[in-house]
């Protein structure tokens, strides 16, 4: 770098000659006159020489850089002219002012200037290219072919009228659309299928009609498979694999799995109907992915009381079917099985922390209190989460304070308690946002869950033991249960036995809804242990401003589509959870009512909804649109953000979504 700095310093400048010319002149001049008149002559010829010349120069190149821009203008409208991709020029309103040859050719029409771009391409419209963001592309379809729009602004050349206007190229993509769509139709997707009560209904069927039945499962699940030029292979007797083109999955979809109504409709001798459970496993980059989506699809599935195919692609899910009743497994097995992990649990903890839901109920309570007597059972001192009594279980609540020897912890409490040597048991939920303390589920490193919720997108992962039994009445049956297998001795409270059996009672609404054979063995096994039926009925006594309140709530009720009730519960009322919950109950007392929904407001403006139903409507998928969960018969969603009359304007949009639903299936 500084030889070539140097080397500048030799090379010859006009300029610096005429410098040192003039120098020189003027010390000749000084010392000689006429010779010093003589060189400035001289000078003033060769300034004017060197002027000239730049003159000439500068002119050259002008002329040669005019004749460049000349030939580039015509390079350039020759290459617009003959562009071999589709041009069209429009004014700012659509109009076109001038177009190709090309262009001409893709639209297949002539008659193109002083027309409007959106009626000559219906598919391309000018907001989007005004508001058109800089990772958004604009594709249009024309004569069956796909193009990418690509487009500048550009204004003209003329001085006193420029004014701007819009290039748009169009770039044919029809090849890579279409490998795009066959790449999607190709690619497989992961279906598992799981007869859910197999074992039940060969128990309950002749045995010479056993092998018709199970021939006929096989067949209608090959018949289903060859439909769709699936691969089907039965791994267990009843779980099949399939493997299957994603183009199908749209047919499948649309027709809302028929085959579970297939199966179900099997009569080969079985007393009890047939249902099936099916997890399907799509967009995983690997097969080893989709297999991963499909189970736990298939675990969903189960986990929702079955009867039902669940769709997972990668984030999201899609439900079809469940608008049967979870079929009762009569075995204990897998109570005694999880009533011995737990005990092994407990005995390897320091302690046990219990949370069940916000606003808890009679259900989530009285399992608390059953999971409590579990742990102190094997002398590990339990705590119980709660923030707060609502007067669904204030009466129970008054009871337990006179007892004086329960542990009750806030949240705050219980994030400060928690440690690696804690056990943390949820029950009466499984959806994080639901319980006690959100917070303390990412701070506990061992988690048991026990419910009887049908599941739900969201769940607590995490959990080393899971008990999630949509078929039971409620959680308090569940623990009721795992009571029994937990010790040889049992040694339970009064109160603890009567707050298990409100749990039971609460949620099958005096044992007329949800209620199967386990269940009348869990309260006849909590009726032995101590509970007086007596005492829990006035667990559920309500003072007269309560009950005058259900009264109104029904009296206000409304009828959709005849058979379906609504009312909203008035803000003013305070025991609003309580009121929504029972003013449901009481809608089903009306003849011709299969179904209630109330809403009601609680002090912090959240919009609660409770649904009940008879069983022919499935009040678990209509509030699952808005958010929340919970069983055929027995659901409910909270909601924030909106007023009463958006939540019920949003309650009976999914109830019509789901009777349509119904009726194209």
């Amino acid at each position: 770098m500084g030889n070539k700095r140097f080397s500048k310093v030799f090379i010859p400048d006009t300029k610096i000659h005429l410098w040192i010319m003039t120098l020189l002149v003027m010390i000749i001049a000084y010392y000689n006159l006429v010779i010093g008149s003589i060189g400035v002559l001289l000078l003033i010829y060769f300034v004017y020489y060197n002027l000239k010349i730049q003159y000439n120069r500068k002119e050259i190149w002008t002329k040669y850089i005019e004749d460049l821009s000349y030939n580039m203008d015509s390079v350039t409208k020759h290459a617009v002219l003959n562009m071999p991709i589709p041009l069209v020029v429009i004014e700012f309103d659509g109009t076109v002012s001038w177009y190709n040859a090309k262009f001409s050719e893709m639209i297949h029409t002539k008659d193109i200037l002083e027309k409007s771009i959106e009626d000559l391409i219906g598919s391309l419209h000018m907001n989007e290219i005004f508001e058109q963001k800089e990772d958004h592309i604009i594709e249009v379809d024309i004569q069956e072919k796909h193009y990418k729009v690509l487009y500048n602004i550009v204004k003209t050349s003329k001085v006193y009228d420029g004014r701007y206007m819009i290039m748009l190229y169009f770039i044919d993509h029809t090849n890579f659309e279409n490998l795009k769509v066959k790449y999607n139709e190709e690619k497989p997707v992961v279906m598992l299928v799981q007869v859910d009560n197999y074992d039940d209904v060969l128990k309950d069927t002749e045995e010479e009609d056993r092998p018709l039945v199970v021939a006929e499962i096989n067949k209608k699940i090959s018949i289903w498979g060859s439909r769709m030029n699936a691969i089907v292979k039965q791994y267990q007797k009843d779980q099949y694999v399939m493997i299957v083109e994603n183009q199908y999955l749209d047919i499948l979809e649309t027709k809302k799995f028929t085959i579970l109504d297939e199966v179900r409709e099997i009569q080969m001798g079985n007393k009890i109907p047939i249902t099936l459970s099916i997890g399907v496993g799509v967009n995983g980059k690997t097969l080893s992915q989709l297999y991963e989506y499909a189970k736990a699809a298939m675990d969903l599935a189960l986990g929702r009381g079955g009867d039902q195919a669940v769709v997972k692609k990668i984030s999201t899910l899609n439900f079809y079917g469940g608008k049967t009743k979870a079929v009762e497994k009569r075995n204990k097995v897998k109570a005694r099985v999880i009533a011995h992990a737990l005990r092994q649990l407990i005995d390897q903890s320091k302690f046990v922390v219990i949370m069940g839901h916000k606003f808890p109920d009679m259900d989530s309570l009285g399992a608390a209190l059953g999971v409590y007597r579990a742990a102190t059972n094997r002398e590990k001192e339990a705590y119980i989460i709660l923030d707060g009594v609502n007067e669904a279980v204030k009466n129970l609540w008054d009871h337990i304070k006179e007892q004086g020897n329960y542990h009750f912890i806030t949240s705050e409490e219980a994030m400060s308690k928690m440690s690696e040597e804690a056990l943390l048991v949820v029950v009466d939920t499984h959806k994080p946002s639901f319980t006690q303390c959100p917070e303390i589920l990412n701070k506990g490193q061992r988690i048991v869950l026990i419910d009887h919720h049908r599941r739900g997108s969201e769940f607590i992962d995490q959990a080393v033991l899971t008990y999630l039994e949509p078929y039971a009445s409620s959680t308090c049956e569940l623990v009721s249960e795992i009571l029994q297998y937990m010790d040889e001795k049992i040694n339970i409270e009064k109160i603890e036995a009567e707050a298990l059996l409100a749990g039971i009672s609460v949620d099958t609404k005096n044992f007329s809804f949800k209620t199967g054979v386990r269940t009348f063995e869990a309260a006849s096994w909590l009726r032995r242990v101590g509970a007086d039926t007596t005492n829990v009925r006035q667990l559920f006594q309500d003072d007269l401003k309560t009950f005058v309140a259900i009264a109104d709530v029904v009296k206000n009720a409304k009828a959709i589509r005849k058979n379906i009730a609504l009312s909203i519960c008035s803000k003013e009322i305070e025991n609003t959870s309580l009121v929504v919950a029972q003013a449901a109950d009481e809608l089903l007392n009306i003849r011709g009512i299969t179904a209630s929904f109330v809403l009601g407001v609680r002090e912090n403006d959240e919009i609660i909804i409770s649904g009940r139903s008879l069983g022919d409507i499935s009040v678990q998928l209509i509030l699952e649109k808005l958010g929340g969960g919970g069983h055929l018969t027995v659901a409910g969603t909270q909601l924030m953000g909106i007023t009463v009359e958006e939540a019920t304007a949003m309650l009976e949009k999914a109830i019509e979504e789901y009777l349509e639903e119904g009726e194209e299936s």
